[in-house]
């Protein structure tokens, strides 16, 4: 709708000062363009206005971690409310160039105390395990679990922490490219297998995860309850054993 001065100006009844207060102004408009937005800060700036990265963003970030980084970038992790709870993250621990990974559930007490994993009772029974393979802790094996935080009362992994974990593991693996892969205990196992199964209808034969073998078998804190489980345990081990020398006869891997 024509303002007053609109009116005027038509007529030729405006002042000539108003006339070119008008003009100048329209000018400045001109030049000047549209008034400026605030620019959206980073997406890793922390804040109310931040955009927080998308799940995509964050696991082509991990995918590109080395293992200097690796364990800060952990502990540094809030993508889930494990970090709220537990003392210390558990990132794993071992020869970064092994040909064998043990893969566990989730850190217990004492390896949230102590930020790494198997150190209680089942890691000294791994300890054992691993000796009975003429293996060592931290010489050609690597150890892991699925989550890299406790679970409040060791309770199991939800389905969004072990997915939220999961790129994590990715990465060691890509990082390690071991020859064989152990789960230990079923919630690794169906886990990192995605399906809902029995150990007992898991273990005995050969799966593959991230193009590795993988065998199943049990968790070793399940074995100090069980222990007549573990004849059935020392077979999957074999078993293990017998598939990476398969992987070394093929040249899988790229371990020594």
């Amino acid at each position: 709708m024509p303002t007053r001065d609109d009116l005027l100006a038509e007529l030729g009844l405006l002042p000539t000062w108003r006339l070119r207060a008008a003009a100048v102004a329209a000018d400045r408009k001109v030049v000047a363009g549209p008034a400026p937005t605030a620019s959206l800060p980073d997406a890793h700036v922390t804040g109310a206005a931040a955009i927080p990265p998308t799940s995509e963003t964050r696991e082509a970030r991990i995918a590109t971690l080395e293992w200097r980084d690796f364990a800060a970038d952990v502990d540094a992790c809030t993508a889930c409310a494990l970090a709220r709870t537990r003392r210390k993250s558990v990132p794993g621990v071992g020869d970064v160039r092994a040909e064998w990974l043990f893969v566990g559930e989730a850190p217990g007490s004492e390896e949230d105390a102590r930020g790494e994993p198997f150190v209680g009772q089942a890691g000294k029974l791994l300890d054992a395990m691993l000796a009975a393979l003429g293996l060592k802790r931290g010489e050609n094996v690597y150890i892991a679990n699925v989550l890299k935080c406790r679970p409040p009362n060791n309770r199991a992994p939800e389905p969004r922490e072990a997915e939220s974990c999961r790129p994590y593991l990715d990465r060691q693996i890509a990082l390690i490219r071991p020859r064989v892969i152990v789960a230990l205990g079923k919630s690794a196992a169906t886990t990192l297998l995605d399906v809902d199964a029995t150990i007992a209808s898991l273990r005995g034969r050969v799966h593959r995860y991230q193009g590795a073998p993988l065998i199943v078998t049990y968790h070793p804190a399940y074995l100090l309850r069980n222990l007549p489980d573990k004849a059935k345990a020392w077979e999957d081990l074999v078993l293990a054993r017998r598939t990476l020398r398969d992987a070394r006869a093929g040249g899988e891997g790229q371990g020594p």
